[in-house]
């Protein structure tokens, strides 16, 4: 990667304490206007200090009381000059103004419409260094400080801070708004929301007011879910952390327009509305649990994160994998029903363990030069999914209670200041009576993850790939979690060992720990004809045995005869890892349509038991799990094409959209898109999405339209995706995703990419969505063309940091697709007609 220059850290020379900042801002012309008083100390004698400023027009600039000169610098510095600045405490003072833009970062506006009339919020996005863009500030994590906000307003309206507001008076027409002083914290957890908002409140144990808040565009009861798991999770934090939540309140609202899905701002999370939002009638079960898990997530960045903040960007990973792990423990706590921990298996857990085989990958902790790189670095399935899987593997290695004990004395000790990685560490280690600093710096310092073989009479480590790689020397300090404990060692921390495996010995058990393994043929038969494993176990074999396929170590074709041991399966979350290892033959069969049909009829066979068992309709006696797994089962039984199944979702389409079971919606919109021959059909459900207020139904709408087939189809719709008054920005990606996974569309979607790439860098250049349009590109590539294409159009931009890594990730992970279809697509279609014939 090309390493942008270092960018210098301001706070060397100048530590604020304090700001005082006062915004009017005028959301018709779109500017605002303000002055911030920042009162702080100077560290040596230079004379000069340096603030963050961007964007922002510098009006005037005192150092205590008297004028001082000012200019613009590199990497956003605004320098202030003045005999004065000598060490010891100074007041500066800056009028400034500055434009609202339609970026989804700094102040911006979020549109909705209510009532047929167009209406607006203003909200900010400061993560990670767009506070700048509002007010001049020392715009570093470890630039802690307290913050007095005063914001000038028009009148009649909602407006919210990190804090309660201590005054709201009118004053010639305009409402001021003072908020009570925060703790100290970063800039980049400095927030504000305002607009027309209607909310419902409710309390924790500890007496904290909760409040839950959306557009008048959204129903009341929607705000339910998410006010009841609010509650329940400070309340479950609190007591975990054995740290009171800090604040008087915690408010969650609901933007139209949001990049992320959520953002932990301090006593002021803001979020998407289908990551908050859940309408009694719409919701689907499997949205709800991942509402439940934003809610936890950004909770328990309140206190880490918030309140223990990193001193710089490379421990960006450990605010977010922290969150991540926590945020299933929480929701583990308050819905046991729901069995978080397969979910963790089957969503993080399958996510690191694809992106983490890629030769190149980045490590968990990397150095962070210059924050415009963070963006980068943000890799969901590296900084969140894979760093949660290392917490939750040191949990699982030191236990529950000295994880628990190690946190609650890092909070005691840290609270209101920054630490590094090493700091938590040590507290784990104390608590445990283990190197912890030794072992975790191991997993994060290095990519990759190590494969385990198991022979009769050994153990070995090495590091597992998928594609193209050097070859690697790197080994690990594994912790083996065998089922049989008394021979197998702890930890593995050699290449080798010699000893006697037991017949059914197996490893990783509870699939905690961030390796796969690798068990001879004969080996993995006798687990699989064991009837004790669990859910956990048994999902865990199937997914590491498509990671070894996708790797070389075994042939795509295995993957029916395993497919067929677990015909008999009824487990939703197994069901969902049979899901992805099903879809894994699909490649195969694209260019033969007599090996198509087969694998059709072999859908049918697989999935035809659980359908007699669940049918269409859920009956209000079944546990969620089924009625998640319909889904699952309804999709195959359509990939199928069985002639009953498509005319029953054809009646259901035909009984109008709002009359379908929302967990079913997407699959019926799907099967009618995939065979509509009418163009009208697809240009209803457009509007359909264009006029509805409910994320939900947009979401199912987008889902299912995008399995269109017709070359007329497809274009209809890649002509919408830059009409921003059909589809909002932050979900364009969405559908470019989707679009581009759809083998009728993929070239076509690649083509529009390409073509309209300077809409897409004027859009997202500056958020972390960027980097998405490279990454998913290379999934929807399966042929040497597009390979090539995809190497002479991306090459050039492999000069900006932000795209660099992406780009050389998505060529080798097109090149190991290339050479799986080249190895194993003939032994695919041989045993597919062995199999139905």
């Amino acid at each position: 990667m090309d390493h942008m220059q270092k960018v210098p850290r301001l706070i060397s020379l100048f530590t604020p304490e304090n700001y005082n900042l006062s915004l009017d801002i005028d959301r018709k012309n779109r500017s605002f206007g303000g002055i911030v008083t920042i009162s702080g100390a100077v560290t040596n004698d230079t004379m000069s200090i340096s603030l963050h400023s961007k964007q922002l027009t510098i009006e005037s600039v005192t150092v205590d009381g008297s004028m001082a000169e000012f200019s613009h610098g590199d990497f956003d510095a605004l320098n202030i000059t003045h005999k004065n600045i000598t060490p010891g405490k100074h007041i500066i003072v800056v009028a400034f103004n500055g434009t609202i833009t339609d970026a989804m970062h700094g102040m911006y506006p979020c549109y909705f419409t209510h009532n047929g009339e167009k209406k607006e919020l203003i909200a900010t996005q400061f993560e990670s260094h767009h506070a700048r863009e509002v007010f001049p500030c020392i715009d570093e994590p470890e630039a802690k400080a307290t913050f007095d906000v005063t914001l000038t307003t028009e009148p009649d309206i909602t407006v919210l801070s990190n804090q309660n507001s201590l005054s709201q008076n009118e004053q010639d027409g305009r409402l001021v708004t003072k908020f009570a002083t925060t703790p100290r914290m970063s800039t980049y957890l400095l927030a504000w929301v305002y607009g027309d908002l209607q909310k419902k409140t409710a309390s924790t144990k500890t007496g904290v007011e909760v409040n839950v808040y959306a557009t008048p565009a959204q129903s009341l009861d929607s705000l339910d879910f998410a006010l009841d798991h609010a509650v329940k999770s400070i309340d479950f934090f609190d007591e975990y952390f054995n740290t009171p939540y800090p604040l008087a309140k915690s408010d969650h609202v609901a933007l139209p327009d949001f990049s992320s899905g959520a953002m932990e701002n301090w006593g002021l999370i803001t979020y998407r509305e289908s990551a908050l939002l859940a309408d009694p009638k719409t919701t689907t079960i499997a949205a709800k649990q991942y509402i439940a898990e934003v809610i936890s997530h950004e909770l328990a960045h309140q206190w880490f994160g918030n309140l223990v903040t990193m001193k710089w960007w490379n421990n960006l990973w450990l605010n977010e994998s922290f969150a991540t792990l926590m945020s299933y423990i929480a929701v583990d706590a308050i819905h046991p029903e729901w069995n978080s921990w397969l979910d963790f298996a089957t969503h993080e857990s399958i996510m690191a363990l694809r992106r983490d085989a890629i030769d190149g990958v980045q490590a968990v902790q990397v150095d962070v030069n210059h924050p415009d790189e963070i963006s980068s670095l943000f890799d969901g399935a590296i900084v969140y999914a894979k760093g949660a899987r290392l917490m939750r593997m040191c949990q699982t290695y030191i236990g529950n209670t000295a994880f628990q004990k190690g946190l609650q004395t890092y909070f005691a000790e840290f609270a209101y200041k920054n630490t590094e990685a090493d700091d938590l560490w040590k507290h784990l280690s104390s608590a445990s009576g283990k190197d912890i600093t030794h072992f975790m710096n191991t997993w994060i310092s290095q990519s990759g993850y190590p494969v385990v073989s198991v022979e009769p009479n050994a153990l070995s480590q090495q590091q597992f790939f998928i594609g193209p790689h050097q070859d690697s020397t790197q080994l690990w300090p594994i912790p083996l979690n065998p089922e049989s404990t008394e021979d197998v060692p702890g930890l593995l921390d050699t290449a080798q060992l010699a000893m006697p495996i037991a017949d059914e010995e197996r490893l990783n058990v509870g699939d905690s720990a961030h390796f796969i393994t690798k068990y001879n043929p004969k080996h993995l038969q006798r687990l699989l004809a064991r009837t004790d494993l669990d859910d956990i176990s048994r999902l865990q074999l199937l997914h590491e045995q498509t990671l070894l396929i996708r790797g070389g170590h075994v042939s795509s074709d295995t993957l029916i005869d395993l497919l067929l041991d677990y015909k008999d399966e009824s487990s939703q979350h197994v069901w969902d890892i049979m899901a992805v290892a099903f879809s894994e033959l699909k490649k195969f069969v694209e260019l033969d349509e007599a090996a198509e049909q087969k694998l059709r009829q072999f859908a049918e066979t697989l999935a035809s038991s659980q359908f007699e068992r669940l049918g269409w309709q859920p009956n209000s006696a079944e546990p969620e799990s089924d009625t998640k797994l319909r889904a699952i089962i309804l999709s195959m039984m359509i990939y199928s094409q069985d002639a009953a199944v498509l005319k029953k979702a054809d009646e259901l389409f035909a009984g109008g959209i709002s009359s379908i079971d929302p967990e079913i919606l997407p699959l019926v919109l799907s099967s009618v898109a995939y065979r509509a021959t009418d163009i009208n059909i697809i240009k209803k459900l457009l509007n359909d999405y264009k006029a509805t207020q409910s994320a939900d139904l947009q979401q199912h709408i987008c889902d299912g339209i995008t399995s269109v087939r017709q070359p007329e189809h497809v274009d209809f719709l890649l002509k919408n995706l830059t009409d921003t008054s059909v589809i909002r920005p932050q979900d364009n990606v969405r559908w470019f995703i989707y679009l581009i996974r759809n083998r009728y569309a993929r070239e076509a979607t690649w083509q529009w990419m390409q073509n309209n790439w300077q809409w897409i860098e004027d859009q997202f250049a500056s958020d972390k969505s960027y980097d998405y349009y490279p990454r998913y590109a290379a999934t929807g590539i399966f042929n040497q063309t597009m390979r090539d294409n995809y190497v002479e159009f991306f090459t050039p931009m492999r000069n900006q940091s932000a795209l660099t890594r992406v780009i050389d990730l998505g060529i080798l992970e097109i090149d190991a697709r290339l050479e799986l279809l080249a190895r194993d697509t003939a032994g695919v279609v041989a045993k597919l007609h062995a199999i139905t014939d």
